[in-house]
């Protein structure tokens, strides 16, 4: 295989500037990968930017579900706890136990999406997955059996983090080379739209049904019913599979001219740049999802909430995200640098956590600014892949990069709940604990600059510096 066809996917959007270069960059192959062949006009065009949109919608909401879903407990955390008798760290093992399958099984999915079944059966597989867990959950809440809902999160994770990784793989198969940082900010802005809705339901929706159905029955029903979310998200996952088998048809779509075929052994030749946005990804997120998890008894308790005015306040991490995940993925995708943009979200991340734990200001205030930086950075970080590992391989990057995620997540949430439970409550400690984290995150982006400038990279240019980057990098290949 050549040089240039392992060269990876590149996002060159255009910037204002009537002298800057606008070359046409090729990549792995000195053929185009989508061949020129007649089209549908308008927009059934498989190429055009109203049927891309048309197909992004699809993308975004096959993932409402499982976000909507994996939540519910969040939003229920107060009557989980009475209903079921559980302590803090047993609430915290219905998270964790989500994690655990897939510090294996995400690698393992990524893997099986580019070598087995592919990215459109691969995901109608993992939402039949995440549906038929969220059913047992909700089984095993409305006959008040913990270990059932146990099994059935462990299930729901199973897929749900697979799904992640095949949405992710589709967003990049569609929008490569164009707006893809703004992509991943508006999957992300829906994603976490379900997790605000979410909050905002659940608690009037448990009181409503609760009014017929007493106890632990009437969380199995509130559970059921936010089911409905996943029956959406696979008829989402439909359509746009048919979607995509169209376009691969009319466009003649090649994605890997360079016949590679990916395998699990790839990992090895992943290069440093990588495993430090990997360390990224672990310890800034761990620092926010088991946050919201633990978050509405940590404001009833510091700021002497109700459990609907902690839900409120709660959400805004989502809330916020889901208005401005895709600004800033559009403004990344004109002005580039996206370390430096991780290393701003990170900064900031870490002030809002020192302002809940250090001051009595309005936690409206410091959840605005995590939701803010939580945006910030999702919409920088997970494109910064795509730039450094070749499209064959996407899949297999994405689902180790889950999988290192929720290996994370699972110590760190139930590792969560014990302090909680050592503290008598308090959870002074653990925001100290989550500020360890976010620590390691800003040292690991700092690897990453030091990284990419040493081997003069292009993770932290600007697009326009991409474009003459890889067009530079290309003429040489040809006249090497």
């Amino acid at each position: 295989m050549s040089r240039e066809e392992r060269l990876p996917i590149v996002d060159c959007s255009s910037s204002s500037g009537e002298d800057e270069a606008k070359p046409v960059v090729r990549r792995r192959s000195t053929r185009d990968t989508v061949l020129a062949v007649p089209k549908d006009p308008g927009c059934c065009d498989p190429d055009s930017t109203p049927h891309r949109f048309l197909a992004l919608v699809f993308m975004c909401l096959l993932g409402f579900g499982s976000y909507f879903c994996y939540d519910n407990p969040g939003a229920l955390q107060d009557v989980f706890q009475k209903e079921l008798n559980l302590s803090a760290t047993e609430f915290t093992f219905i998270y964790s136990i989500y994690s655990w399958p897939n510090i294996v099984l995400c690698f393992v999915g990524g893997f099986l999406i580019d070598r087995v079944f592919g990215i459109r059966m691969g995901t109608i597989i993992y939402m039949l997955i995440v549906l038929l867990g969220q059913l047992i959950f909700s089984t095993g809440g409305l006959l008040g059996q913990f270990w059932l809902m146990i099994v059935g999160r462990f299930i729901f994770g199973i897929g749900a983090e697979s799904l992640a990784v095949a949405q992710n793989s589709y967003a990049v198969l569609w929008f490569k080379g164009k707006e893809l940082n703004m992509v991943f900010g508006l999957q992300l802005s829906v994603a976490r739209f379900g997790s605000t809705v979410n909050f905002w339901i659940m608690q009037p929706l448990y009181g409503y049904v609760s009014k017929f159905y007493a106890g632990y029955t009437g969380l199995g029903v509130a559970l059921f019913i936010a089911s409905s979310t996943c029956v959406m998200s696979l008829i989402c996952t439909l359509i746009l599979g048919w979607m995509d088998k169209r376009a691969e048809r009319i466009l003649k779509r090649n994605n890997n001219p360079g016949g590679e075929i990916a395998k699990l052994s790839d990992i090895v030749s992943f290069k440093m740049d990588f495993w430090m946005v990997s360390v990224v990804c672990v310890a800034y997120y761990v620092a926010i999802f088991p946050f919201v998890a633990l978050g509405q008894a940590f404001f009833i308790s510091n700021f002497q909430m109700t459990p609907e005015q902690a839900n409120n306040v709660n959400s805004i991490v989502y809330l916020i995200s889901a208005t401005a995940s895709p600004l800033f993925g559009f403004i990344i995708d004109k002005v580039g640098r996206n370390v430096t943009w991780v290393f701003v979200a990170t900064i900031a991340t870490l002030g809002a956590h020192m302002l809940l734990t250090f001051s009595h200001f309005n936690p409206y205030i410091s959840m605005c600014i995590m939701g803010l930086s939580y945006s910030m950075l999702a919409a920088s970080l997970w494109p910064l892949v795509a730039l450094i590992v070749p499209e064959y391989q996407l899949g297999t990057a994405y689902g180790f990069c889950q999988s290192v995620q929720n290996l994370g997540l699972a110590v760190v949430t139930i590792v969560a709940g014990m302090i909680v439970d050592s503290s008598g409550g308090s959870h002074f400690w653990l925001q100290l604990f989550f500020m360890l984290f976010l620590l390691i995150s800003l040292l690991a982006t700092c690897i990453v600059w030091a990284y990419d400038r040493k081997h003069q990279g292009n993770l932290n240019m600007s697009p326009s510096q991409r474009a003459i980057y890889h067009t530079s990098m290309y003429v040489n290949i040809e006249t090497s």
